[in-house]
């Protein structure tokens, strides 16, 4: 396929991961993962340490086996643990951006960034040409002959990604890029990698655990979670239509309250609270959790105090200005906390009802909240 913005540059291919697993020894980082990545597609794998991003970027790359299942990079099988078949990484047509940069301090800037096409034996016109259309894609034509230890480090991780894309391969992989960055510049540079990767139309995978960049780069966020892949949307619908309580509370999308559902109420807290939900919400469940995003609770006006059932209390901890209004944080029962805004400050250990918008309001029975909620696609 060729990229309609410009046709001399190849679309990435299209990735296809089935029944992907890795284990060491007795211990199992990754469950049965499927995953497929549509060509010109940016996927973000999101998720705390520990839960399988980077052992699934591991084995895109070639940098791991699989245990079970099996790898296509377009028309390509890269790895099948049933049949044997395993390619290396120089031979996947793949490029990688690391969190430390991985640049040789010895070579130059183009030098670095041309050793891709060295190693596939480009000549060395062609490669001058190459090198210098990556550079300037990432604006840094005017550091070419410079060492790499002389540039910032927004800089250098801007040589890697032209490293990275120099030879137009097939799929490009980030392995959390932008952790030893500024908050400042890591927003400035994941709007860039964004606006390129679409630009050339590469398929990517980006490892992170921040929800801002994944949301900033990505067509279609994964939530891991233990190894499996709880959930994969666009983050619109992440955040709208999460799937389980898990990735609401990863995400930080709102308040989650265990429940027993009694005569239709909801009873928090073993039964400190009840909570009177519109019929139908719980949908005959005896038990479950109530996700409350941040926009079905309003502070009640001028303290009011509403009616049982239709509110919940809570207790400010802090609230911090933040230039438009308050970022007030508040804890509810059992300790748990949930960050709001408000165009008021709010006294610190002063208690406040929210009124609920039940229409926003989602229920997760018991028996889904139990069960080991994946979503793979």
């Amino acid at each position: 396929m060729v990229n309609a913005a410009n046709p001399s540059l190849q679309t990435g291919s299209p990735v296809i991961a089935t029944g992907v697993s890795q284990r060491f020894g007795s211990n199992t980082v990754l469950k049965t993962i499927d995953l497929n990545v549509a060509p010109g597609e940016v996927v973000a794998l999101l998720g705390p340490s520990g839960c399988g991003k980077t052992t699934l970027l591991r084995l895109l790359a070639g940098l791991s086996r699989p245990t079970t299942g099996s790898i296509h990079i377009g028309d390509q099988l890269v790895a099948d643990a049933g049949g044997g078949t395993f390619v290396p990484p120089e031979r996947r047509s793949i490029g990688m951006v690391f969190q430390d940069y991985a640049l040789w301090p010895h070579m130059t800037v183009a030098q670095n960034v041309g050793f891709p096409l060295e190693m596939q034996n480009v000549g060395r016109a062609k490669r001058d040409t190459r090198i210098a259309e990556a550079l300037g894609m990432v604006g840094l034509a005017h550091v070419a002959d410079r060492q790499p230890g002389t540039l910032s480090g927004g800089q250098q991780q801007r040589v890697a990604l032209a490293r990275a894309i120099v030879s137009r391969p097939r799929l490009v992989l980030f392995d959390e890029p932008l952790s030893n960055l500024d908050r400042e510049l890591r927003e400035s540079l994941v709007v860039d990698i964004a606006s390129l990767l679409r630009k050339l139309g590469m398929t990517a995978v980006y490892v992170t655990h921040d929800h801002g960049e994944a949301f900033a780069i990505a067509d279609r966020v994964a939530i891991l979670h233990s190894g499996n892949i709880l959930q994969i949307d666009a983050p619109e619908q992440l955040v709208g239509n999460p799937s389980s309580p898990i990735v609401v509370d990863f995400l930080k999308l709102g308040l989650v309250l265990p429940a027993d559902v009694q005569g239709g109420d909801l009873m928090i807290g073993g039964g400190a609270r009840r909570l009177s939900p519109p019929a139908g919400l719980v949908n005959g469940s005896r038990s479950g959790q109530l996700f409350l995003p941040r926009s079905a609770l309003l502070p009640s006006n001028g303290g009011n105090r509403v009616a049982a059932g239709h509110a919940i209390s809570g207790t400010v901890v802090h609230s911090m200005f933040r230039g438009d209004g308050y970022a007030v944080q508040m804890r509810f029962d059992n300790d748990i906390s949930l960050e709001m805004f408000s165009t008021t400050r709010l006294g610190d250990g002063t208690i406040h009802d929210l009124d609920i918008s039940w229409d926003r309001a989602f229920w997760f029975p018991h028996e889904d909240v139990q069960t080991d909620h994946t979503h793979n696609a």
